[in-house]
């Protein structure tokens, strides 16, 4: 460590009196020597490489810093200190090198994210290995173009809250969909989430783009609710409920009030055929789909009429079969204010389509 004992001379008269070139020129040489000996130097050594240069870069010119930046970026044991200064520097040609690949411990990238910009967060977003807290800032600050990056960057690893906030950011962002529904580490409940509000279009590419036993899997979610409907009730005649009710909507329009009556009043054939007339789907399918275990075609049926949770509660509770627990009532609000009407709507006419009744 002879030779950078002997440029300290040298250092303490460019720092006092240097021109800016003479700076740069000064910085420079002494980069070129920690890199030529980085892999020799011990901490100790690489400390005395942290303080010279850091008082070199003081003050100096944006370029030099986006060159230093540069060249220490992709260093194991550059110098901490330095590091940080040049990814905290407002440029982002200055921070964003060592932002995506410097040596920055992870309480000091956790401030970053909290506080610099959002090119900042983009270039943080590209950076290997980010953990799940560093992450959720990431999704929850960051712009479309930082959630589109993460999404992207299979080696980051994304809690399951950040998944949530990716769906719910895919709802009006395909691209970001198919990023995200391309992900192996994704949850499956969200998997299916976000393969329900997908577009036509963001379907045919993730199932064009998975394994084979994905493509199974992603073909079933569609037909999913429909098909898990539980045992059947004992069929029903609606014939007098659906002349009663095609009646009154030719006469006044049906209203939610008018289903929300039918359901507290006990009347379950002219609930299950009001629900049929107003969402368009045959008596027989709103029947078969009341009759299962899960709430969820009632959740389903009631969002994409915008129908408000006290008219949905009194639907669920109208079914047949034992009186739900208040646990499932619970359960039933939490996943009916997650789910959007654009979703509820999609679903709907999937069920219109497969039985020839859509447009």
């Amino acid at each position: 460590m002879g030779a950078p004992a002997s440029l300290l001379p040298e250092l303490e008269e460019v720092v006092q009196h240097g021109t800016a070139e003479k700076r740069a020129e000064t910085l420079r040489r002494i980069t070129g020597l920690f890199l030529d000996g980085a892999m020799q130097f011990n901490d100790q050594h690489v400390a005395l490489f942290d303080d010279v240069i850091g008082c070199l870069i003081a003050e100096i010119e944006a370029k030099a810093l986006a060159e230093l930046a540069r060249r220490l970026a992709p260093v194991p044991n550059a110098p901490a200190g330095v590091v940080f200064k040049l990814a905290s520097n407002d440029d982002i040609d200055v921070a964003g090198p060592v932002l995506k690949a410097g040596r920055i411990a992870d309480p000091d990238l956790m401030t970053l994210a909290e506080t610099k910009s959002q090119a900042h967060l983009l270039a943080l977003s590209a950076r290997p290995g980010l953990n799940e807290a560093l992450s959720d800032i990431l999704v929850t600050r960051g712009d479309r173009d930082v959630a589109h990056t993460l999404a992207t960057n299979h080696a980051a690893k994304l809690s399951e809250g950040a998944f949530t906030n990716l769906v719910k950011r895919a709802e009006q962002d395909g691209v970001l969909a198919e990023k995200v529904g391309q992900r192996t580490d994704i949850p499956p409940r969200l998997f299916r989430q976000l393969l329900m509000q997908a577009s036509e279009v963001v379907q045919k590419r993730l199932l064009a783009a998975a394994k084979p036993e994905t493509q199974a899997e992603i073909r079933k979610v569609l037909a999913k609710v429909t098909d898990e409907v539980g045992a059947k009730a004992a069929p029903r005649n609606y014939t007098a409920a659906l002349a009663a009710v095609r009646a009154l909507h030719k006469e006044r329009k049906l209203t939610e009030a008018d289903i929300a009556a039918y359901a507290e009043g006990g009347k379950y054939e002219e609930t299950i055929a009001a629900l049929a007339t107003l969402c368009a789907v045959p008596v027989e399918v709103v029947d078969r789909l009341m009759n299962g275990e899960r709430a969820d075609p009632v959740l389903i049926l009631a969002r994409s009429a915008n129908f408000g949770w006290p008219t949905v509660k009194a639907v669920i509770c109208a079914r047949p079969g034992p009186k739900p627990t208040g646990q499932v009532i619970d359960a039933a609000f939490e996943n009916f204010e997650r789910l959007t009407a654009a979703t509820a709507q999609r679903v709907v006419r999937f069920w219109q389509v497969r039985q020839g009744t859509g447009e």
